[in-house]
């Protein structure tokens, strides 16, 4: 299956963290920033508490082959992931250990095709800090974050600032000026013919859950101001006890899924839920490319 989504997962940093000190017309550093998104998002406590998290949920979307395409997201800190998605009754899954990537595909000889990550897609998932984003904790994390400025999204008064992962590369994340939470996120990313450009990722739906603000619809498209892509989060779990093996080179798509486990309906997930609850360093893109992640109940 080629319609796989992409799971823009960016972030960890390996050096000393950097906070770049202007400020705006308010007076707000990038630190005091930083520090308000994380006090609106549930606090630094609560998110560290975050081992696991795994969602059930639906993709939307104009290049999708059909309406809704389930997916199932699973994350174990400190970098692994499992996806898996559902297209006319078959299953494809992209899963990475913390060092290598693996994507299985159906094939027409009954067997599944096993292919490993490419370098641009090992890249893309070694820079990724899977469970929070990069903004919680980014101190611990090496990540550099600078104020660019003030921007308006969606009519709304936003903080457009600057993060620098490991790789050297940079993107921006843009938080709301009134509710501190974070609304856009841009990335670089290539299309089906290889030319790089700019993806906009759009947060949408924020719900309290344990405690904290999580976005349950997450749009992106290519960034000229209009989503093409939603991301559904139906079920949310945390603090699964998720085993390596589920994010090692497979043998058979689904083996080790939360479906395995048991995990696929409301009831289920709550039974299995631990204490609290987080949000994805980044969005999705219907391309194959990349993995997502997540964890609680609502």
């Amino acid at each position: 299956m080629r319609g796989v989504i992409t799971w823009a997962l960016a972030l960890g940093f390996s050096g000393l963290a950097v906070a770049i000190e202007p400020v705006n017309d308010q007076g707000l550093s990038a630190t005091q920033i930083v520090e308000k998104n994380i006090a609106a998002r549930g606090g630094l406590d609560a998110w560290r508490k975050i081992q696991s998290m795994a969602w059930i949920g639906h993709i939307e979307g104009a290049n999708a082959p059909e309406p809704r395409l389930p997916f199932a997201l699973e994350m174990k800190r400190p970098n692994k992931t499992r996806f898996e998605v559902k297209v006319q009754g078959q299953t494809s899954v992209r899963m990475y250990d913390g060092a290598h990537g693996w994507k299985v595909r159906p094939s027409g000889s009954g067997r599944p095709d096993v292919q490993p990550y490419t370098p641009d897609e090992l890249r893309f998932a070694r820079d990724g800090q899977i469970i929070d984003g990069p903004l919680m904790d980014y101190r611990a994390k090496g990540i550099a974050v600078a104020l660019d400025g003030v921007d308006e999204v969606e009519g709304r008064k936003a903080y457009r600032l600057s993060v620098k992962l490991p790789s050297g590369n940079s993107h921006h994340v843009w938080v709301d000026a009134k509710t501190f939470l974070d609304i856009k996120y841009d990335r670089m990313s290539r299309n089906k013919f290889g030319q790089p450009g700019a993806v906009a990722v759009y947060y949408r739906n924020y719900q309290t859950i344990e405690g904290l603000q999580i976005p349950l619809m997450i749009e992106s498209g290519a960034d000229t101001g209009k989503a093409t892509e939603k991301l559904v989060i139906d079920k949310v779990s945390l603090n699964l006890p998720l085993e390596d093996r589920m994010f090692a080179l497979p043998g058979v798509p689904g083996r080790h899924s939360m479906a395995a486990a048991g995990i696929s309906s409301p009831g289920a997930v709550r039974q299995a839920a631990g204490s609290a609850l987080s949000m994805p360093a980044e969005m999705p893109r219907l391309r194959p490319q990349s993995v997502p992640g997540s964890g609680a109940t609502h």
